[in-house]
């Protein structure tokens, strides 16, 4: 069985390098210039990172009262992104369910906001 995927082997410093932090979604916003169904999201890193901000196509499954208060994964060393006028600074992470609609990634249990995923 091959240990690749479609994106090629890497190096452990290669992950390294993605800094995925643990956050909490304090702000929610419908984001009615996307050109798909998506929300404006502030999350909370903790006062090393503080709040960043980002849109995501959550609408499927998630509402605004859903996600205010939930902690999720996210990248916080990605460049900041035009996306319409709106600048996304981080990208918070989920996968495809079986209709390709997002499912967040979340802890499992509350954990300090700000903690990297290793």
């Amino acid at each position: 069985m091959s240990q690749t995927t479609e994106a090629g082997p890497i190096d452990y410093s290669d992950f390294a390098k993605v800094d995925v932090r643990v956050g909490t979604v304090i702000g929610v916003e419908p984001f009615h210039e996307a050109r798909r169904p998506a929300f404006k999201l502030w999350v909370d890193f903790g006062p090393e990172i503080g709040t960043r901000k980002t849109s995501a196509q959550l609408t499927a499954h998630y509402t605004p009262d859903s996600l205010r208060g939930r902690q999720v994964a996210a990248v916080v060393n990605f460049p900041p992104k035009q996306i319409g006028k709106f600048m996304s600074e981080i990208l918070v992470l989920g996968f495809p369910d079986a209709t390709g609609a997002v499912v967040l990634v979340t802890p499992e249990r509350a954990v300090p906001n700000g903690g990297k995923l290793f």
